[in-house]
This record gives structure tokens, sequence and C-alpha cells, in this order.
């Protein structure tokens, strides 16, 4: 797997998102729960475990980000674009790990996630999803980490996928076949047109309607 991966960092930062995603989504979920609902406990032990979990594998990831930073190839855009995303991320981690401690607080406490929490748990979620798309435009449109690009167009790929030049090349082998289907039709043709060629002994072309007439000189005869 190592030679494959340039590093560690895509496989972390999948559990980060997901885990600190589905903290964010249980303790909303668990505020809209009534008091003595039988679920509200379960669902916010359920955001804390998750909460917490993440935050330990944030710190994984940000170390592998951080390698990742320095030694992936790049050039001048993509390492604008890596550094952007660097930026929010440690923001972003920074605000789950003061939620971890909130968290462990809270718990000790035997108390329940208040307005203040929720809020900062919110904004936290949204900077989640942003670092993410930063990430992934990293990745996707600037190529970074990646190894190889697939070759569309190598020999034995004979199925489209929907893409323009899947399409242009369809469309030039039904002209193709178009083309190698007329062709007999066109022979045909060319063999029925008329021969323009003229009789030598009576000055008529046989193939046409005008006959050209051609004076004689009138015998004599002797008697």
């Amino acid at each position: 797997m190592i030679t494959i991966l340039p590093n560690w960092h895509p496989i972390f930062v999948h559990f980060t998102i997901g885990l600190l995603g589905i903290a964010v989504v249980f303790y909303f979920a668990s505020a809209l729960l009534a008091k003595n609902h039988q679920w509200k406990q379960q669902w916010q032990h359920m955001a804390n475990w998750s909460l917490w979990s993440g935050c330990l594998v944030t710190i994984f990831t940000l170390f592998a980000g951080w390698y990742a930073y320095n030694t992936v190839a790049h050039d001048q855009a993509s390492h604008a674009a890596m550094t952007i995303h660097r930026n929010w991320a440690l923001v972003t981690a920074s605000l789950f790990l003061v939620l971890g401690f909130a968290a462990i607080s809270i718990v000790r406490n035997n108390k329940t996630p208040r307005f203040l929490f929720l809020s900062v748990t919110a904004i936290a979620g949204a900077m989640l999803l942003i670092t993410g798309f930063l990430g992934g435009e990293a990745v996707y449109r600037h190529g970074l980490g990646v190894m190889s690009l697939p070759d569309v167009e190598s020999e034995g790929h004979d199925h489209a996928h929907n893409l323009p030049h899947a399409h242009d090349q369809s469309a030039t082998n039904r002209h193709d076949e178009m083309t190698d289907e007329s062709k007999p039709h066109q022979h045909l043709e060319q063999n029925t047109e008329p021969s323009m060629e003229m009789n030598s002994e009576t000055g008529i072309d046989e193939h046409s309607h005008d006959v050209e007439v051609v004076p004689t000189t009138p015998h004599a005869h002797q008697h």
C-alpha cells in the first residue's frame, strides 16, 4: 500500500471527516429530541465518542498532511491550493479539539450541550465541509499526490463513458460504416452511367436521344 499511495494522509482524512461529521449530526439530533426521550442520552453518547475518536484520528491526519505538504510534487498553482487547504485544516482541527475537551467537561459535570457548544459545533461542521472540498480540489483539479493518470485511449478500452471524445469516436465509426455500405451502390451507379461513345459508321450516339444527321451526296444513275 505504501508503494501505491504517496503518503497516508488520504487514508486518515476519511476517518476524520466521517467521525467528526457523525459527531456534529448526532449532537444536533439529540438536541432536537425531548428532554426525557429514550434516545436522547444514547445519541449524546454517540456524538461524544465520535467526536473523541475523530479528534484522535485527526492528530494522525495532521501529521500525515504536513508530511504530504512538504513532499508531494507541485507547481505554483497547486502550491497555493494546498496552502489554503492546510490553513483551513489547521483551524478546523483546532476547533474540534477544543470541542473535544469541552465535551469531556460536559460529561464530567453531568450536563447536556448548551447553545454555545452547539453553535461552535455548527461552525466547526461547516469548516469541515469547506476543508474537505479544498482537499478534494487540490487532488482532482491540481493533481496533487496523483502518481499517474488513466490512459483513456489505450488499446482494449472500447466502451464509452458519456465523454465528448467517446461521442466523437462513435460518430466517426458510424460514418465509416455508412461509407462502407454505400460504396457498392456508388459503384453500381458509376457502371450504369450512359456511355458517350459515338458509332463510327452511323454517326449516331447510341445512348442519346439526339441524332446527328449526316448529309449524303446523291448517286448518279446511268441508264
